[in-house]
């Protein structure tokens, strides 16, 4: 198959492409930065132009749109570009679906389902009113609404996928990225962080995202208009994050401040995997105690750290 990945020289759409290309598929990268690699195109998603030489040259028969400014603090801190590539670059690739038909797998965010405190099932949005927390939640959620819009008028063809903290190597450190990430690399330089006691996640490792999703493409798992959670099935407060990477480098916690809650931000993130297990198999081969290490393992080769 022939299948464009926006977004994807990112910490997923790297081993996307990787998994996808070993799966035996044609497979197509485009993303902002200039960069070296086969069938590469530069381009900015919200640039309709520059979306459609990625279209005429690619032709895709499926796209994964990973293409999205990331996180909740960028989101607030750089609003102007969240919305701009995140509301105007779906409805650019929606255009396209819409002429082209080719089908969608669109990578949303466990953000959306905002201050709601019991598990997330996939269909909590539409049973309750539901809050969300900041600016890229609430993208989110209008790009969830846009896709549907557009199969409703349309009959376009996507699968949304809600994430819940994907971490692993090929992550790079900034303030925007995974709490892991951040954690990892500020323990590794003996800078100082903060950990929220009352907040619990269910954090995925990249390659069992990766794998779910790469499954998505198979046309006996492809269901279009359905949504699905993928996250770990360890149910963890971020404590036990922090606690573990100290112990891997074998560090106190004397650099990190201990605070109950983060405004703005979802206190419990509880993944429901069972639809994701049920009908793309989706699995969580690798626990937080093996991928912190191999984080950890990532980020000194990285950063040059023995």
């Amino acid at each position: 198959m022939n299948i464009l990945i926006a977004g994807g020289l990112g910490a997923i759409g790297a081993p996307l492409g990787a998994e996808l290309r070993q799966r035996g598929h044609t497979v197509w990268v485009c993303d902002l930065p200039h960069a070296l690699g086969p069938n590469y195109l530069r381009c900015d998603v919200a640039d309709f132009r520059q979306i459609q030489r990625v279209m005429d040259t690619v032709e895709p028969e499926f796209v994964y749109h990973l293409a999205a400014e990331f996180g909740r603090v960028n989101g607030e801190d750089h609003y102007e570009k969240v919305w701009r590539t995140n509301a105007i670059g779906t409805k650019n690739l929606l255009r396209f679906q819409e002429q082209r038909k080719f089908r969608m797998c669109f990578s949303s965010s466990s953000e959306v389902y905002g201050d709601w405190d019991d598990s997330m099932s996939e269909d909590v949005p539409e049973r309750h009113p539901i809050r969300q927390l900041n600016d890229y939640a609430i993208s989110k959620w209008a790009n969830e609404m846009q896709i549907v819009n557009s199969a409703a008028r349309f009959g376009t063809e996507t699968v949304r996928v809600r994430l819940f903290n994907t971490y692993g190597p090929g992550e790079h450190y900034s303030e925007y990225r995974s709490v892991i990430c951040q954690f990892v690399y500020r323990a590794l330089h003996d800078l100082p962080y903060t950990v929220y006691l009352d907040h619990h996640r269910t954090s995925s490792y990249i390659s069992d995202t990766v794998r779910t999703l790469a499954n998505i493409a198979d046309p006996d798992r492809f269901q279009p208009g359905e949504v699905f959670n993928i996250a770990g099935s360890e149910y963890h407060d971020i404590k036990t994050v922090s606690d573990v990477i100290l112990a891997q480098l074998g560090k106190d916690d004397r650099l990190v401040e201990y605070e109950r809650q983060e405004a703005h931000n979802t206190r419990d993130k509880k993944g429901d995997l069972r639809k994701a297990q049920r009908e793309l198999g989706h699995q969580t081969r690798v626990k937080l105690a093996e991928g912190i290490p191999l984080t950890i393992a990532w980020q000194k080769e990285t950063y040059g750290i023995g």
